[in-house]
Parts: structure tokens; C-alpha cells; sequence
């Protein structure tokens, strides 16, 4: 699924250089969502698609994964970088980084035990779908694909509300897109979960996740 873009002057790579060319976007913490699922997995090698400054990889690294973040902003994979030795050489050792176009990167098969993809939406054209089934052949045999993303649009993303950015897709509406076939794939987890957030006027809200979780046979 090819989302049109807003901006149709601006390329992918200047939308999101834009985004990142002032402060840190992000919290620098684990999606909590994709901490609580992989808490209980066996650590290996990971890949994180479109990662920002790195939150999840810098996790998963902790926890005993050789993690892997692309993001195709040099300047997101830089901060990224810049707080993996900060946190020291225990996460440089396993934590990358690479600034790497998602819509041209073709996986080595089997190169991954994990793949995750963390609220990977986008408000410029991006290929998500493609992109997530091409991630797939990265998986190795007993590994996993997990996808958490947003069933519906932040209470601050306005471009969101005006029907101008990425559809938002429940957890069947994703799995039916990701077509996954029964006999190379288990469904471990295919659900909506519900997350707290803070509305625009500062009131407790809560938004539904939808969360997807592949097991390769």
C-alpha cells in the first residue's frame, strides 16, 4: 500500500531530514508494547525497520540482541549512534546503525532471528506493505516478524485527521494486507491493544494499537 504524499515537492529523504533537523523527536524509550512481547523471546539477530534514534534497537541490544536499526534519515541514525556510546560499550558492541531507503532495501534471506517494525508510518509516499513483506524473507526459520502499529491517528497529528496522511489499519485489517502464507508462517499474535496517551488538551486518552506477530515454520 502506496500512500500519496502531502508534499509532492519534497523527496522521502528531505520530508524526514526536515522532521529530524531540529531536537530529538522521540522519547529515546522502547515502544512498551514491543518490550512486553519480546521480554520473553530468545535473543539473536534483529533488524529494526525504520527505526528514528534508535529507542528500540538500543532495548533490544541490551537485553542480549545483535540489533540492527535502518532508517533512511542520516540524521536520526546519527543521534541514534551518538546514544548507543553514550550508553556505553556494551551497547556499541551490539547495537547498529545505518541510514538505509527501506523502499530499495532487499534483505539478505535469513539474515535476521527478528524483525520489527515500530508504528512505521508515513505522511510522504512509502510503500509500507511492500516493504514489510520483503522484510519477511530476512526472517530465518523460528524467527519473527513484528509490526506494531497505530488502528488509529495520534490526538496531535493533524495532517492524520485531515485525511492526508497513512491509512490507519486494525490488526485483521494489516494481516489481511500482509497476506501471510499458512504454510511459511504461524500467526502468534494478531490484536489490537489499547495505549494511553495525553489528547491535545492535556486529558488522559487512550489509543488502539494494532499488533502483529509472525513465527516463520
Amino acid at each position: 500500500m502506496t500512500h500519496p504524499s502531502p508534499h509532492p515537492d519534497r523527496s522521502p529523504l528531505e520530508h524526514w531530514e526536515e522532521r529530524y533537523g531540529s531536537a530529538p523527536i522521540w522519547s529515546g524509550k522502547v515502544n512498551a508494547t514491543l518490550a512486553d512481547v519480546a521480554a520473553a523471546w530468545t535473543p539473536g539477530r534483529s533488524i529494526d525497520l525504520g527505526c528514528g534514534e534508535g529507542g528500540d534497537v538500543l532495548w533490544l541490544a541490551e537485553h542480549g540482541w545483535d540489533a540492527l536499526g535502518l532508517d533512511l534519515s542520516p540524521t536520526a541514525i546519527g543521534r541514534a549512534r551518538e546514544e548507543a556510546a553514550r550508553r556505553g560499550a556494551a551497547i556499541t558492541g551490539r547495537a547498529r546503525f545505518e541510514a538505509q531507503d527501506l523502499s530499495a532495501w532487499e534483505p539478505a534471506a535469513g539474515s535476521a532471528d527478528l524483525v520489527t517494525a515500530s508504528f512505521l508510518h508515513s505522511d510522504v509516499a512509502l510503500d509500507r506493505t511492500g516493504i514489510l513483506r520483503r522484510a519477511g524473507s530476512a526472517v530465518t526459520a523460528g524467527g519473527r516478524l513484528a509490526i506494531l502499529s497505530h488502528a488509529a491517528p495520534p490526538p496531535r497529528s493533524a495532517a492524520l485527521h485531515e485525511g492526508h496522511g497513512p491509512r490507519m489499519l486494525g490488526a485483521a485489517e494489516e494481516l489481511e494486507l500482509l497476506a501471510p502464507a499458512e504454510e511459511d508462517w504461524e500467526v502468534e499474535v494478531a490484536e489490537d491493544r489499547s495505549r494511553p496517551v495525553t489528547a491535545p488538551d492535556g486529558s488522559p486518552a487512550a489509543l488502539p494499537d494494532a499488533l502483529i506477530v509472525l513465527r516463520r515454520r
